[in-house]
């Protein structure tokens, strides 16, 4: 595929890349962790460049494996706290995208609305990349494909089992990018916790393609029988402190634990986005089990942001 095809565009959603598209990135990251390993630790394909993190929320993974990526990658970042800008003080979004794309070539944005991101996107002739919104994490869902593939062998007609808040921005991604590559994705939610239906409709659409296999279920069990991969998320997200006891209420049945996962194959592999909340989403058996790998899933981050910077920015 030709690298020139990706470069200056945004990435505000994992549906802005086709099926092919993202299997190519998956292939490219982890091409780029084979070199690392080999040795070769710094490859200078973004020599001068510069990306900005203009980031309302707090972060770990994100801001860590985005820093990290640009340094291994030869270029530099900026972090760009929200309330450190002018934005903090009431600066429109459109200005400040116009005056940060005569500065550095590209942005990577998260936030508590995705309507900021396609208002930078508007105004920025940078790439745009979401590094979380309220709706999507498609540089999770990248690293989360990436890491079934390293484990797993393939994709494709794989059952992966979600459990938990079924309008989680991170399982957002994860639908989109299971109905475009194939997989039989079971969503394990409480009412009033189903998908957006705008990403359902679209994943639906992708899975007419790929033949993929989407399913809302109130069980469970149900989710989890024969699952190849087991994944959850928080079920409460930053800005929704306010729901916690209803949320924990709610999504309790949801919990993953060992009485759950017996249900799934014996060399299913747990997933967790991370900041993981021992004793509500998950308990400490099994986010500590053989089967988790959540760990090597946070590393994929990493090698899965320099495959996307690579291409944007390059």
């Amino acid at each position: 595929m030709d690298f020139r095809r990706f470069r200056g565009r945004d990435l505000l959603s994992i549906a802005d890349l086709t099926p092919e598209e993202l299997r190519f990135v998956i292939n490219l990251s982890l091409d780029f962790k084979r070199r690392f390993y080999s040795g070769e630790r710094v490859i200078p394909l973004l020599q001068g460049k510069v990306l900005g993190l203009v980031f309302q929320k707090h972060s770990t993974r994100t801001r860590v494996s985005l820093e990290t990526a640009m340094a291994q990658l030869g270029g530099r970042s900026l972090y760009l706290s929200w309330n450190e800008l002018q934005l903090g003080r009431g600066e429109p979004i459109k200005d400040t995208a116009r005056v940060l794309e005569r500065y550095i070539d590209g942005v990577a944005a998260r936030v508590y609305r995705h309507k900021d991101l396609v208002e930078f996107a508007e105004y920025a002739r940078i790439p745009i990349i979401n590094a979380l919104s309220d709706l999507e994490h498609p540089l999770q869902a990248i690293a989360d494909m990436m890491t079934i593939l390293e484990k797993k062998g393939r994709i494709e007609g794989l059952k992966i089992a979600f459990l938990g808040d079924g309008s989680d921005n991170v399982l957002h991604s994860l639908l989109l990018a299971s109905s475009m590559l194939g997989a039989r994705i079971y969503i394990a939610t409480a009412p009033g916790y189903d998908p957006n239906s705008e990403i359902l409709k679209r994943a639906e659409e992708e899975a007419s393609r790929s033949g993929a296999e989407i399913k809302i279920v109130r069980d469970p069990i149900e989710a989890v029988e024969d699952a190849d991969v087991v994944y959850t998320d928080v079920w409460v997200s930053m800005g929704q402190e306010a729901e916690r006891e209803k949320r924990l209420r709610d999504l309790s049945k949801y919990q993953v634990n060992a009485g759950l996962v017996k249900h799934a194959k014996k060399d299913y592999i747990f997933m967790h986005c991370l900041p993981a909340h021992r004793g509500e989403e998950v308990t400490e058996d099994v986010i500590e089990s053989p089967n988790s790998v959540v760990w090597d899933e946070a590393e994929n981050r990493l090698h899965s942001a320099k495959a996307v910077l690579s291409l944007l920015l390059g």
